[in-house]
């Protein structure tokens, strides 16, 4: 298995848990999901986390929707620490363009993830901002594209083709539903996926026994039936 796995989450003591992984090769998070762990100083969170991963890439995102605001918040973030990558909206909330903020600031050395993308067109769009700076993510939402009832590969697959030319910059397959988008990210060779915790658990069922695997769930169902009392 090539394609990287970046744990993606907001609860610190998953994050430090993960830490601890060898399988882990970085982490991302976001304000949606700072948010739902309850998180309300973003720095003192960012800085406790990064008091321990100390050397993988984690991504930090900005929040504001003013350019001159975002740039500032993105300079920031990535003062923070030099495994700081600083995630950066394909555009913000008027549809308005963030190509050249990411210009910007991957010409001042910022380690950019340009995020919330959805198509190859957008990840042709990004690639002259980032062509001359510093490594560099671009992450796909293939969860959320599949969501719409389309199949994401294609999509990931002339999305890696547009990054042959450009080995700094890394595809991010982004918020998988299931653990078998591992394997079919693994298959096209996209760089990283981003997996929660939950996910990361269950590719310990790779492999597994189908008919072992069926006699477990026919035990669950038995137990949880009794555990509720249930009488006819």
């Amino acid at each position: 298995m090539k394609t990287k796995i970046f744990a993606d989450g907001a609860d610190v003591g998953g994050i430090l848990a993960m830490v601890q992984n060898p399988a882990i090769s970085g982490f991302t998070t976001n304000p949606t999901l700072m948010r739902r762990a309850g998180l309300r100083d973003y720095e003192a969170f960012a800085k406790h986390v990064l008091e321990v991963v100390t050397h993988l890439p984690i991504s930090f995102e900005v929040f504001s929707d003013d350019f001159p605001e975002m740039e500032r918040q993105a300079r920031k973030i990535a003062s923070w620490g030099e495994n700081v990558f600083v995630k950066i909206p394909i555009t913000n909330t008027k549809g308005e363009s963030c190509a050249p903020l990411v210009g910007r600031l991957a010409g001042a050395g910022v380690k950019t993830n340009v995020t919330a993308m959805m198509t190859p067109r957008q990840v042709e769009e990004i690639l002259p901002s980032l062509a001359g700076g510093p490594e560099a993510f671009v992450s796909i939402f293939a969860g959320r594209v599949a969501d719409t009832g389309r199949d994401p590969l294609p999509l990931m697959k002339e999305a890696l083709a547009l990054l042959q030319s450009t080995p700094h910059i890394e595809l991010i397959w982004a918020s998988p539903r299931e653990v078998l988008n591992y394997i079919q990210a693994n298959d096209i060779g996209c760089h990283i996926i981003t997996m929660t915790n939950d996910l990361i658990a269950k590719m310990e069922l790779f492999g597994k026994d189908l008919n072992e695997f069926s006699l477990e769930t026919v035990k669950m169902f038995e137990a949880d039936a009794r555990a509720a009392g249930f009488s006819l």
